[in-house]
């Protein structure tokens, strides 16, 4: 497939671009993007990169009645210098691979897609806005097409990349949140999709969310499937919770997507010879911690923020505040590397960037 070779229309009608003090996640599009087909007979073809627009699907596509579908997200940053820089794409294309197969969709070629990617943000890079905090969300996903009633895997799929300019994550500078411990309602368990990155998990999770946000929280922490008593994720985001001086986050066990800002902190926490450790948590270690005095910061990774702290937590009628509802010292460092790494304004040792 990498032998291909991308058709390019572009648009005659350019949308006017917004201004970035004004951007919201998710909302806007740029004026292109990237869609191949595949079918058993040709496998994956007629690569294009075409004017932004609705697609047509019969209405007993596999997509919409049994959710045949992955996706992924990452980020484009404009330097200071006018680069465009990519933060370890090749990440992203090996986990929507792991994802394909899961969901036994055809795999793609990485290589071929991070081609097409540069391909597409090098037509609408004027796109990617200069504000502070600011970037350029790139969202690839497959949809299953095959117009049949029944459960078995599509013999036809979409592949496709939408570009979206996004605002910063903390408008008014980084801010803790607070997370509602979920005791009644599970995301995954082991065995299940909780590793892949699919439509259905998320749509699982959307009642949950809305219970939270009843109750004046912005995120559920999700604890295991099984015994509800072993942390695993917090909304979209892998967590992390510093101990008495140690750092200390999930095992991947299976039912946990497998981020990569998480596997990026861990390497840099690693790098500054941090001790951090890959375990199973239960959440009344978290609050026995606390009560202890050893709780010092917890705080969710993910590409939208990068960095999230947690503030507060509410498991079973008991609250309590982590690090008097302020940025700790650790979460704020990480999330200034991390983001200076990706915007090009601090030297990256690890090769992560990639120039676009």
């Amino acid at each position: 497939m990498s032998e291909q070779t991308i058709t390019v229309t572009l648009t005659n009608q350019p949308k006017q671009k917004p201004e970035s003090s004004k951007l919201e996640f998710g909302k806007i599009f740029t004026d292109h993007m990237f869609m191949m087909d595949y079918s058993v007979e040709q496998g994956w073809h007629n690569a294009q990169i075409l004017p932004y627009q609705p697609i047509a699907l019969d209405p007993a596509s596999v997509i919409f009645h049994y959710g045949q579908t992955v996706f992924e997200g990452l980020k484009a940053y404009l330097t200071n210098e006018g680069k465009v820089l990519l933060f370890r794409p090749d990440k992203n294309m090996e986990r929507l691979n792991k994802s394909n197969d899961r969901l036994c969709i055809p795999e793609i070629d990485e290589a071929f897609a991070l081609t097409a990617l540069n391909q597409l943000i090098n037509i609408d890079k004027d796109w990617i806005p200069s504000g502070e905090g600011t970037s350029l969300y790139i969202r690839p996903f497959i949809i299953s097409t095959q117009p049949y009633l029944g459960v078995a895997a599509s013999t036809s799929y979409k592949f496709m990349i939408i570009l979206s300019p996004v605002g910063s994550y903390y408008k008014e500078g980084v801010k803790p949140v607070k997370i509602f411990v979920e005791n009644e309602f599970v995301r995954a368990v082991a065995g299940g999709t909780g590793s892949a990155k699919t439509a259905g998990n998320y749509a699982a999770s959307l009642k949950a969310q809305q219970i939270a946000a009843e109750k004046g929280y912005s995120q559920v922490l999700w604890l295991d499937g099984v015994e509800k008593k072993y942390i695993e994720e917090v909304g979209a985001m892998n967590v992390f919770f510093k101990i008495n001086g140690e750092i200390v986050t999930p095992l991947l066990t299976g039912s946990i997507l497998e981020g990569v800002t998480r596997r990026s902190i861990i390497e840099l926490l690693k790098h500054w010879n941090m001790p951090v450790t890959e375990r199973k948590i239960t959440v009344e270690e978290i609050f026995k911690a606390h009560k202890n005095g050893e709780l010092e910061e917890a705080f969710g990774t993910g590409t939208a923020a990068v960095i999230s702290p947690i503030g507060e937590l509410f498991w079973n009628e008991n609250v309590i505040v982590l690090n008097n509802g302020e940025t700790g010292e650790l979460s704020k460092k990480l999330y200034d590397t991390i983001t200076n790494i990706q915007n090009g304004k601090e030297e990256d040792p690890f090769g992560w960037t990639v120039e676009v």
